[in-house]
């Protein structure tokens, strides 16, 4: 199965799951503007809390065997392909083109990385 499948199944598992639970009960996607911006924090709220765990070096508190990172991760995951599936987005067919485009960007090169005001962290 290529990328782009294998995360529009993500899509659709995570989106099902997501309206299966009653999470989309009474919300208009379209129709009210707070919505978008309102999951869109929930995603970012994983991400600092992906961020809190790898900083203080923490076991997740729900599935104890595994790295707090890594939960919230897959929580942000979780929620990225509830919104798209909401959306009717094709996010695999954007990460297919975005990592070729990427694969090809002079930035993105280990050179880049290193030189002087380059990609680095």
């Amino acid at each position: 199965m290529e990328l782009k499948s294998k995360i529009n199944a993500v899509v659709s598992a995570a989106h099902g799951a997501s309206t299966a639970a009653g999470w989309w009960a009474n919300t208009d996607i379209h129709g009210d503007r707070h919505v978008v911006p309102a999951k869109l924090c929930l995603i970012h709220s994983e991400i600092s809390e992906a961020m809190e765990g790898h900083r203080k070096g923490l076991m997740d508190d729900k599935l104890p065997h595994r790295p707090m990172i890594e939960v919230e991760l897959a929580d942000a995951l979780i929620r990225i392909a509830d919104l798209a599936g909401a959306l009717g987005l094709d996010l695999g067919g954007a990460v297919e083109e975005k990592m070729a485009f990427n694969a090809q960007r002079a930035d993105h090169k280990p050179a880049a990385r290193a030189a002087a005001g380059g990609k680095s962290y």
